[in-house]
């Protein structure tokens, strides 16, 4: 049995997109080039590691069992690749970070710019995901450090505080909930809403949060960020749930109300995990010592 890191990429690449086709693409070769690869795999192992279905391909357990091996190994590879890179020419390498859709738009691009101006030489991934599986794939290996609200089990990860990050509802002035003091999230399922795009992150975690009350949210338009749902509910679309750095960071006060949730879920925090803040390669640890340190904190 013999395979290549361009084989475990390929596979991993396959399995995160669920397609062999977006995989193939992903990992820069020719859906032709990476079928052929596949079936060498398999052949080689004298085992499947994919079911085929209708709306994509599945891991066999052979096929998980490769993709844990898999991770550990892409991830051994390139710790050693950057500790001969220091060596070499100084500190150079590629951080993988992980976080949900706020901290992604509101925290971190300006903290992420000073970190790469300060070391010229590494280059960061970053991708959005909802909490619950970006702590998934940092017990994978499948990133370095990730950012996720603290509602969700970080069991078996190291964490350190972030900072607040609030939830609340925004309304039109004249909305017939616009006059209660108080409301709750389950008050607000009998009417339309503006979200975000259906696959972010925070879109995931309201329905989430709908689910858990025996409803299903009435999205009515859907918005490319936050700026954008929240010019929708101030012009009368419907409801918005967005982080209060939202409100506080973006242009001038629109015309709406604004009213704190009252279920502890919308008083969240976020915070920074991995798998083991010690075991990170040198170049991960600086980036969490940046976005750690007290001079660069912001609770905003």
């Amino acid at each position: 049995m013999h395979f290549d890191l361009t084989d475990l990429r390929l596979y991993l690449n396959i399995l995160d997109c669920g397609n062999i086709t977006a995989g193939a693409a992903r990992s820069h070769l020719s859906l032709s080039a990476a079928s052929a690869r596949v079936r060498a795999m398999e052949v080689s192992a004298g085992v499947a590691f994919f079911e085929r279905g209708r709306r994509g391909v599945y891991p066999t357990p052979a096929g998980q069992a490769l993709a844990r091996h898999a991770r550990a190994l892409l991830q051994q590879a390139e710790h050693l690749q950057q500790e001969l890179a220091e060596y070499a020419s100084g500190a150079k390498g590629q951080v993988r970070l992980l976080c949900n859709t706020t901290a992604l738009s509101q925290y971190l691009p300006e903290r992420l710019a000073d970190f790469l101006h300060a070391h010229p030489n590494l280059t960061i991934d970053v991708q959005e995901l909802p909490s619950q599986r970006i702590t998934h794939a940092l017990r994978q290996g499948a990133a370095d450090l990730g950012i996720i609200c603290d509602a969700v089990d970080r069991q078996g990860l190291h964490s350190r505080a972030f900072c607040d990050d609030p939830l609340v509802l925004i309304l039109p002035l004249d909305h017939p909930l616009a006059g209660a003091p108080e409301l709750t999230f389950a008050q607000t399922l009998g009417h339309d809403y503006v979200g975000l795009n259906a696959s972010s992150a925070l879109a995931i975690y309201l329905e989430e949060q709908a689910l858990h009350c025996g409803r299903r949210m009435q999205t009515r338009i859907r918005a490319e960020g936050f700026d954008g749902v929240i010019r929708m509910v101030a012009r009368g679309a419907g409801l918005g749930i967005v982080p209060l750095a939202a409100l506080e960071r973006g242009p001038a006060p629109q015309a709406l109300h604004r009213r704190e949730l009252q279920e502890p879920w919308a008083r969240r925090k976020l915070l920074l995990c991995a798998r083991s803040f010690e075991q990170l390669p040198g170049y991960a640890r600086a980036l969490l010592e940046a976005l750690t340190a007290p001079a660069g904190f912001s609770a905003a």
